[in-house]
């Protein structure tokens, strides 16, 4: 594997002395170069993050997965390092697929699906998938031990393996598609790492006949109960709901290493906006429960790909779950180290028709707007703009949350939305970057992310209402230090 990590290395080296950095983030994990999709391997490990990541060194386009690596003191100041798997061997000469990590007695393993094309490359229907081990004695270079779990009999689809330790074992929950093409997660245990009982337990399956395969399994527990988070396929549009190409959600319920999974909450999508996959969880330092995922979608434009690059994170988001079962994902407070000084905007009524100006140009930035929605039920929309190209806004006509997207140079043109929360006063916690944008309701109650595309001098922030009068309790605006090299 040195040699084709080497040569990795230097396509990327390459790559960067060209790459157009217009719409490359600030504070967003990106590739240096090349692509990037799923976060693998989110960990932390003798005093370092590390954020490992589905990349393609030599191209802006999918192709044969390595595994880039980036690591940090704090979840907010990234520096990247040497690629950490490649494709090698047998087992996994067509690419190293998603996975994740464990650190144990001072080690890093990595686990990782090998995909093999069995006929031509892309071709779904002929495939062999294996869970795979790499070990590290300093957490940058890695040596494979190969498969430690075949897929079982009947399954071809069978990849990204999560792993955690718990009462005396280690166990593994894998996503899987079975002989009915209907996506299911399932558990294997170990006591060593290295041999894993081949026997499984089906955790949990699709009840949507739609859906024909659930990938990157995350389980673990929060707050008294278990999660099962995943990305499910197929999955049919309803309304306002599904509307991307794939989704990602969880189920909520009861489990123990002596039981079956005993789920209390359906299906639930995690973020509402246009660019959000494959999320994965792992702990920080302090015992906090942390979720990172891959902003872009599949199958999506992606301006940046004639840049040399593709792809980047979500920020670092703190998991909890509510009395009512629900998912509460907020930014983690260390990116508050990236503030500058404070504008303060006091209660401010917006007549019809009118824009407020927060800043003429904006490129990397927080916000936070606090509306008083029960003062402000005749405007017909009200929220913000970045340019002439997205909007996020509250429909009063629809009752929703509206994030809208228009890059008809890009060929970019879409809105998502959900429910309005039935709340006096409605919190828009914000995150602009260069092509980038998260966007957390009432304390991260509810979550946009997208990848936003705007030229050069369509960067103007402005608060907007439309056909009634708004009011605005209070309004902060800090502009925000770069972090990534």
């Amino acid at each position: 594997m040195e040699k084709q990590i080497k040569r990795a290395n230097q396509a990327i080296e390459n790559t960067l002395k060209t790459r157009n950095s217009r719409f490359y983030p600030y504070f967003h994990l990106a590739p240096q170069a090349g692509w990037m999709n799923d976060p693998n391997g989110l960990i932390y490990h003798q005093g370092l993050y590390h954020a490992f990541y589905q990349h393609h060194p030599y191209s802006s386009q999918w192709g044969p997965m390595h595994w880039g690596h980036a690591t940090s003191t704090d979840m907010v100041h990234w520096q990247h390092q040497s690629i950490a798997l490649a494709p090698s061997e047998d087992y996994d000469r067509d690419g190293c697929f998603s996975g994740s990590a464990v650190s144990h007695d001072g080690k890093l393993y990595l686990f990782y699906t090998g995909h093999i094309w069995l006929a031509d490359e892309g071709d779904d229907s002929q495939i062999q998938q294996s869970q795979c081990l790499a070990v590290s004695d300093d957490g940058i270079h890695f040596v494979k031990k190969g498969v430690v779990l075949p897929a079982p009999k009947g399954y071809m689809h069978f990849r990204d393996p999560k792993v955690w330790q718990q009462d005396g074992k280690w166990w593994m929950v894998v996503g899987a598609r079975d002989t009915f093409d209907q996506g299911q997660i399932l558990l294997f245990n170990t006591t060593d790492l290295f041999h894993w009982d081949p026997h499984f337990q089906v955790l949990a399956k699709t009840d949507d006949k739609d859906v024909y395969m659930w990938e990157c399994p995350d389980f673990f527990p929060l707050d008294g109960h278990f999660i099962a988070l995943f990305s499910p396929q197929g999955k049919k549009a309803n309304n306002f709901q599904y509307r991307n190409l794939y989704q990602n959600g969880y189920l909520v319920g009861n489990w123990s290493s002596n039981s079956s999974y005993e789920i209390t909450q359906p299906f639930s999508e995690l973020d509402f906006g246009q660019d959000f996959y494959a999320p994965q969880t792992f702990l920080a330092k302090d015992g906090r429960r942390i979720a990172i995922a891959w902003m872009d979608m599949w199958e999506s434009h992606m301006p940046s790909s004639k840049h040399g690059w593709s792809g980047c994170f979500t920020l670092p988001r703190e998991l909890s779950l509510s009395k009512q079962g629900k998912i509460i994902a907020k930014p983690i407070r260390e990116l508050e180290s990236l503030r500058q000084s404070a504008t303060h905007f006091t209660e401010t009524y917006l007549p019809k028709n009118t824009t407020l100006l927060l800043n003429k140009h904006v490129t990397a930035c927080e916000i936070e707007l606090i509306w008083d929605l029960k003062q402000s039920i005749l405007a017909e929309k009200f929220g913000f703009w970045i340019g002439n190209g997205l909007q996020f806004y509250i429909d009063n006509q629809s009752q929703q949350l509206t994030l809208m997207r228009h890059y008809p140079e890009y060929v970019i043109s879409d809105s998502r939305s959900t429910p309005l929360p039935q709340t006096e006063q409605l919190k828009i916690h914000a995150f602009i970057d260069q092509s980038c944008l998260e966007i957390f309701i009432n304390d991260g109650e509810i979550n946009f992310s997208c990848r936003i595309y705007p030229e050069q001098e369509q960067k103007i922030l402005q608060l907007f209402t439309i056909n009634h009068a708004a009011l605005l309790k209070s309004a902060i605006y800090w502009p925000l230090s770069k972090a990534i090299a």
